[in-house]
C-alpha cells in the first residue's frame, strides 16, 4: 500500500481513538462541553479520513472478488492514451463521411399538391331525417 494510502488510515485511526478518549474520558468525565464537543470534532475527522483512505485503497485494488462489484474496476472503460487518440481520429473520420453523404445526396423533392382538390365523385351522404326513419322501421321489424 502506498505510503499516503498508509498514512490517511493510521492518521485516521489515530484521530479517532484520540477523540474517542477526550470526549467519553475527559469530556464526560469532568462534564466539559467543549472538551466533548473538541472530541466529537477530532473523531469525526478520524472517521473521514479512515473512509477516505479506505476508499482510495479500494479504488485501486486489483484482486477479484466474484459476485463484489465495488473491489474490482469496471471492464472497457479505460483506454491507453494512444488507443483513446485512434478511437476518436475513427468516430471524427465517420462523422465527416456522414455529413459529406448528407451534403452530398440530395433528398428527391416531394410532388406539389394541384392547386384545387379534385372534383368529388361520391355521392352525398343521407339526411339524418332519412337514417333516424331507416332505424325506426328497423327497431320495428
Amino acid at each position: 500500500m502506498p505510503f499516503p494510502r498508509c498514512m490517511l488510515l493510521c492518521l485516521g485511526i489515530v484521530l479517532m481513538t484520540a477523540g474517542g478518549v477526550v470526549a467519553l474520558g475527559v469530556g464526560l468525565a469532568q462534564q466539559s462541553a467543549p472538551l466533548f464537543a473538541l472530541g466529537m470534532f477530532l473523531g469525526m475527522g478520524g472517521v473521514a479520513l479512515l473512509v477516505s483512505g479506505i476508499c482510495m485503497a479500494m479504488k485501486n485494488l486489483q484482486v477479484a472478488v466474484p459476485g463484489h462489484s465495488l473491489l474490482h474496476p469496471r471492464t472497457g472503460t479505460r483506454f491507453s492514451p494512444q488507443q483513446a487518440l485512434a478511437i476518436q481520429r475513427r468516430l471524427d473520420r465517420i462523422r465527416r463521411e456522414m455529413s459529406e453523404d448528407s451534403v452530398t445526396g440530395a433528398p428527391e423533392p416531394e410532388p406539389s399538391l394541384p392547386s384545387t382538390p379534385p372534383p368529388w365523385t361520391m355521392e352525398p351522404p343521407p339526411s339524418y331525417d332519412t337514417v333516424m326513419k331507416s332505424q325506426e322501421h328497423s327497431e320495428q321489424l
